[in-house]
């Protein structure tokens, strides 16, 4: 799903709400989670899961063009943990799929499925 995906389902089950505001609540709260990130904070949703950063210590890699050592700095990621619920009802996805999410879960299996079909092709 993408951010204008995830607005447009909003702004249709809240028909009350103008389009705007909307699409200018998610957007302020995508900004402020990256803000929160970006400072080193942790953000937890409970029910959902959390966001923070891992650091990722400094390691030789290689060019894979030329085969060449390459030093890599260290760097901080950021990292989601999916909570219990979230867990639990991903895991029952097969159990309590109906109307909308059936139609949804088929997307995302087809889009998963793709990629795979594509390499296996001579």
């Amino acid at each position: 799903m993408t951010k204008s995906e995830l607005i447009e389902k909003i702004a249709k089950k809240q028909p009350h709400l103008p389009y705007k505001d909307v699409e200018l609540s998610v957007k302020t709260l995508i900004e402020q989670m990256a803000q929160k990130l970006s400072t080193g904070n942790r953000i937890e949703i409970r029910g959902f899961g959390s966001f923070s950063l891992h650091f990722r210590p400094p390691r030789i890699g290689r060019n894979p063009k030329t085969g060449e050592a390459v030093a890599l700095s260290g760097k901080y990621v950021p990292h989601f943990k999916p909570g219990k619920e979230l867990r639990e009802r991903v895991n029952n996805v097969n159990n309590d799929v109906s109307g909308d999410n059936e139609a949804s879960a088929n997307e995302e299996q087809q889009a998963a499925q793709a990629p795979l079909q594509h390499a296996q092709q001579p």
